[in-house]
């Protein structure tokens, strides 16, 4: 009597399976036709596998008829990735939208973080890869499955730094702005804006030409390639790197809490035997094996990946967004230009918060020297050795060496695009 009642589930999970793969090949055309994880359900990662193998081996048909590109900035915490972001947020043809994939992340595995687990990254990546699909198809109403409280009517107040987004804190998703409010401040946007419409969102992603998205949430490229090899999407991947001894100081200022014990280090000169030093090395193996993946030029990110360094911006804004919007084939806007020329020769007091971008760039790129103790600048070398020399940053040998801003320590790398 069991091994009936077995037989009879199977036939029916195999009757499931076949139907629900008919019904995707013929419904191809929806960017979110993969099934969504439910994060009350106790088989996440298993469901969540076998999405992401129907979505990645599924038949596809090319019919992205609008040629709209589709801009990814893939890139790590506090390696100026909110800069770049705003050098496609200010284009009056770009909707932008920052760090949709927060959303997900708080969903599904609230404590990711902390956790190294591989099926935690299987789910976060097969759920991050149905959103982006969503999103760059103008669909923001997917957003709603992990918006929590769900939005009620298509409208919420609880969408993860709107006001970074100038679209969304524009007319007509924004409507009740006046001539005066032209240029909101991240904060005020929500004050005067209220509660975000998605309808209108929506409405606004489709009047754009193009759509860009920041997220730090994708470790590797390798991980976007069902996109890149998405004929529905013309998605082109700009990864941000930054010198990780840079992002280390820059993490430790930030997130003081989390990143207490380099500063204890730091500051006694003694380093605590239970300092967690994947804070560090996730960083730069991430790094390495993500640079590696686009630096061999595989056929399927030919004409879609470009390696941008953090220092190599910051020192010539300018000539470095002109090249990203010529790899890009977008025609740049004098809006870019204006933001760039006013927000790269400020001082870092006059920024508002500590995502802000107002700063001098080129004094804040290579600021960390003067913020870690040698010893951690040294750990750090031993411990990125590879990724520093992948990416064309100096070692320093001595106090005296680090200190010394006339010597510079990124070596001068022209990484084309892979045209």
């Amino acid at each position: 009597m069991q091994c009936s009642w077995k037989a009879v589930l199977l036939l029916a999970l195999a009757s499931i399976a076949i139907q629900y793969t008919a019904i995707r090949t013929f419904t191809a055309k929806s960017f979110h036709s993969c099934p969504v994880p439910n994060p009350m359900n106790c088989s996440l990662s298993q469901e969540t596998e076998s999405a992401d193998r129907l979505c990645d081996e599924s038949p596809t048909f090319a019919y992205n008829l609008s040629r709209k590109t589709h801009v990814l900035i893939l890139a790590t915490t506090r390696s100026g990735s909110s800069f770049v972001g705003q050098l496609f947020n200010q284009h009056f043809d770009v909707f932008y939208l920052f760090e949709p994939l927060y959303h997900v992340q708080y969903t599904l595995i609230p404590k990711l973080t902390q956790s190294k687990s591989t099926t935690d990254r299987r789910v976060m990546l097969g759920a991050s890869r149905d959103l982006l699909r969503s999103l760059y198809d103008c669909d923001l109403y997917f957003l709603e499955n992990y918006i929590k409280p769900q939005p009620v009517n298509h409208t919420t107040d609880r969408l993860f730094r709107r006001g970074a987004s100038k679209a969304l804190c524009s007319p007509p998703v924004c409507e009740s702005l006046g001539p005066i409010d032209i240029h909101l401040e991240e904060g005020d946007c929500v004050k005067k804006c209220g509660t975000l419409n998605l309808t209108l969102a929506t409405e606004s992603c489709k009047e754009h030409g193009h759509v860009a998205i920041k997220t730090v949430r994708v470790p590797e490229v390798s991980d976007l390639r069902a996109l890149v090899e998405d004929p529905r999407l013309n998605l082109k991947v700009i990864q941000l790197v930054r010198d990780p001894r840079g992002i280390l100081a820059s993490r430790s200022e930030t997130f003081r809490d989390t990143y207490r014990l380099w500063r204890i280090w730091d500051g006694t000169g003694r380093k605590p035997y239970n300092l967690d030093v994947t804070q560090l090395t996730t960083v730069c193996e991430d790094f390495l094996n993500s640079v590696s993946t686009g630096l061999n030029r595989p056929p399927w990110l030919k004409g879609k990946y470009m390696l941008v360094r953090y220092e190599d911006l910051a020192r010539n804004p300018m000539k470095k967004t002109e090249e990203i919007y010529g790899f890009l084939g977008i025609p740049m806007d004098s809006n870019v230009e204006r933001w760039i020329q006013n927000n790269t020769r400020g001082d870092r007091s006059s920024a508002k918060h500590k995502y802000g971008t107002v700063r001098n760039s080129a004094a804040t790129a290579e600021k960390w020297r003067f913020r870690l103790s040698y010893e951690i600048v040294e750990f750090t070398q031993n411990a990125c050795q590879q990724v520093l020399a992948q990416l064309g940053y100096k070692m320093v040998g001595s106090e005296e060496e680090l200190k010394n801003l006339s010597i510079s320590l990124v070596e001068e790398r022209d990484f084309l695009p892979f045209s």
